[in-house]
């Protein structure tokens, strides 16, 4: 998963569209690509967001490259393009254009979109570097990687209880330790998880 370009771009309704600001990772391409790759990025960037409606938000494969655009509009009138390869999930890429246009209207005056060139906005290299790994721009995604781990620990533990040939069943009658209640309690859980298998 490689995020390859996230710009900032002025929108209007009508008209041409202007990037404000703009950042590259393409390390990855030789020295003689470079060049025309970040041209292309250029070009692929100005016309996804010219063809994408404001407050609207679009994903569009092009060869190897996945354009997500969020053209927020409004008063502003600003969108968002990141380029990624095709393997970068869409909800951690919509996440960072919704924190990257946060972050730029947050910092940097409405009245200076009109003069690109005057914008300093180094943050936007630091969401390139940050967000190269996807569970950094997305909460859910970090959890649900959580989960899965945990899921797999407990699943190892329980099989290592079965694999030295004890029943959890035999266990839970021979505990001394738990109260009838405690048993009854275990095996009416059991009973009731039985219609449901996880995976």
């Amino acid at each position: 998963m490689k995020i390859y370009s996230l710009a900032v771009i002025l929108a209007p309704p009508s008209g041409p569209s202007a990037t404000i600001c703009q950042a590259s990772e393409l390390s990855s391409f030789s020295f003689y690509q470079k060049g025309s790759v970040g041209e292309f990025m250029s070009f692929f960037t100005k016309t996804v967001v010219e063809r994408t409606a404001q407050g609207a938000r679009q994903s569009i494969q092009e060869n190897n490259y996945t354009a997500h655009v969020y053209n927020r509009g409004g008063a502003e009138q600003l969108a968002a393009v990141i380029i990624t390869d095709q393997e970068y999930p869409v909800r951690p890429a919509f996440s960072l254009l919704s924190k990257l246009l946060d972050d730029f209207t947050a910092k940097v005056p409405q009245s200076s979109f009109s003069n690109p060139s005057t914008i300093s906005f180094p943050e936007i290299n630091t969401y390139l570097q940050k967000y190269q790994d996807p569970r950094h721009a997305d909460n859910i995604m970090r959890v649900q990687q959580e989960l899965d781990e945990t899921k797999i620990v407990l699943h190892k533990t329980i099989e290592s209880v079965l694999q030295r040939g004890e029943k959890l069943d035999n266990l839970v009658e021979r505990s001394t330790a738990l109260s009838s209640q405690s048993k009854m309690f275990y095996k009416t859980a059991k009973k009731q998880n039985s219609c449901c298998t996880v995976a």
